[in-house]
């Protein structure tokens, strides 16, 4: 036990101040909402907003999605893209949360999402 009490550091108090500017934090956004919805980063908007002293976090994209004949083929198929479109927006809200707060260390009161459109491809497998 005294080498885990040893391994434990006091964090180091120093002057100043961090910030993030907006649009580090807009780019930061939308990189974690690409991810999360497996578009591209360029095709995700996101704008952040003051919301009683902490920032909320809007974004529209579209989301990817198989085609319709492979579905109708494959019905798994919208299983292997992680679920319904409404299923993988709500989820998608989480993820982009936890990111950009894990990424920048800025605490987001809540994500709004807009599915803009659908971006359709054939990569994903069944599971």
């Amino acid at each position: 036990m005294s080498s885990m009490a040893e391994a434990v550091q006091p964090a180091i108090t120093m002057a100043g101040h961090n910030r993030i500017s907006t649009q580090a934090l807009t780019t930061l956004a939308q990189a974690a909402a690409a991810e999360a919805l497996g578009v591209s980063p360029q095709d995700v908007r996101a704008e952040c907003s003051d919301d009683d002293g902490l920032l909320a976090l809007s974004v529209a994209a579209p989301i990817r999605v198989p085609s319709l004949t492979e579905v109708l083929r494959d019905p798994r198929r919208v299983d292997g893209f992680g679920g319904s479109v409404w299923d993988r927006a709500v989820a998608a809200k989480t993820a982009i949360l936890e990111r950009v707060t894990e990424l920048s260390g800025s605490t987001l009161s809540r994500v709004d999402i807009r599915i803009s459109g659908a971006r359709i491809s054939e990569g994903a497998r069944v599971q």
